[in-house]
């Protein structure tokens, strides 16, 4: 029986990817490559010395979704699949919503005929907007800001509700906190077209002189250094929580929510300096104004995920900023003029 990932090109799904293959798991991947790249998958490969199918099908084709399943033996899907930038979504909250809502209906009609019971969905730490104290706990009530964390607080509610009224399905509600870091191999990790949405690649471009400056939103924070704290995982951490996330699906009835995070919070200038010293590259940056719904501070409370699913993040921000730097310089050498 195999895993299908969903959208496992992108940053995320990329590295669990890896870790699946490595741990003697077979994959099929899907991603439409809206935001990725099928070299990406190539890379994958080659990183792992292992094959795997791999379609080109967007979750919004629910004929093109189906021959997935109709042509291999799916044992458990891993769903990553999604629109997934914040103010984006704000523009675009139609797209947003019917992509990722009707796009995972799609996918659980399709698990539901082919007899596919086991999910493990990526969520988001949105789903406890902005009123909830830090740290995080999974027991409390979830509210989102924005579209994007909408629908992931939509889809978990639709999982529930599926999971309370056919008992058979077993499902894994992973909600991420930052994160950062790249494939130890510098071959894969995240690298946006255009400006970025998220820190990391903001300052990588920063850093290899694609970007002028850092904008920094927000200095007056109650913070200690005055930008906003976040807890940034590494990615290669993430994918690892998923492993185990999948192991604990056949002990799970119904479905259970762990937040994947370190448990601690770093500032954006916490980050900034980390990068400084894993590259030796300055980072021009400068304080720009808060951005409307950005909280101070969130971190995570990762004790259920260490209690049930026997994980914990293990790397620190200096490693997430050093596996960070050797991806951008592995790409800017890759994409340099040769003579």
């Amino acid at each position: 029986m195999k895993i299908l990932v969903t959208g496992g090109a992108g940053y995320i799904g990329s590295h669990t990817c890896i870790e699946l293959l490595n741990s003697g798991y077979e994959i099929v991947v899907m991603d439409n490559y809206s935001n990725s790249s099928p070299d990406v998958l190539r890379v994958v490969e080659e990183l792992t010395g292992k094959t795997f199918p791999a379609y080109e099908c967007d979750m919004l084709d629910e004929k093109g979704f189906e021959k997935i399943f109709r042509e291999q033996e799916i044992g458990a899907v891993i769903h990553f699949a999604g629109l997934k930038a914040v103010g984006e979504s704000v523009e675009k909250p139609l797209e947003y919503y019917h992509n990722n809502l009707t796009g995972t209906i799609h996918l659980l009609r399709l698990m539901k005929r082919y007899g596919v019971r086991k999910l493990v969905f990526s969520s988001s730490a949105t789903v406890y907007g902005i009123h909830n104290p830090i740290p995080y706990r999974e027991d409390m009530p979830t509210a989102a800001s924005n579209p994007y964390g909408m629908t992931k607080m939509m889809i978990e509610s639709i999982l529930r509700d599926l999971c309370f009224a056919e008992k058979d399905w077993k499902v894994a509600l992973l909600r991420y906190f930052n994160p950062i870091g790249a494939h130890e191999s510098g071959r894969i990790g995240e690298n946006p077209n255009g400006i970025p949405n998220n820190l990391m690649p903001y300052i990588m471009k920063v850093a290899v002189g694609e970007l002028p400056c850092l904008n920094v939103y927000g200095g007056d924070y109650p913070t200690a250094d005055g930008t906003g704290v976040r807890d940034y995982i590494h990615v290669c951490d993430l994918a690892q929580g998923h492993l185990k996330a999948l192991e604990k699906l056949n002990q799970l009835q119904g479905a259970r929510a762990y937040n994947l995070g370190t448990g601690r919070g770093s500032s954006v200038l916490d980050v900034v300096h980390a990068f400084e010293r894993a590259s030796g590259v300055k980072i021009n940056y400068r304080i720009a104004p808060r951005r409307p719904g950005d909280l101070a501070e969130y971190y995570a409370d990762v004790s259920r995920a260490k209690r049930e699913l026997d994980w914990e993040a293990k790397r620190s921000l200096d490693d997430m900023c050093r596996d960070s730097w050797n991806f951008i310089k592995n790409q800017k050498e890759q994409n340099a003029p040769h003579e």
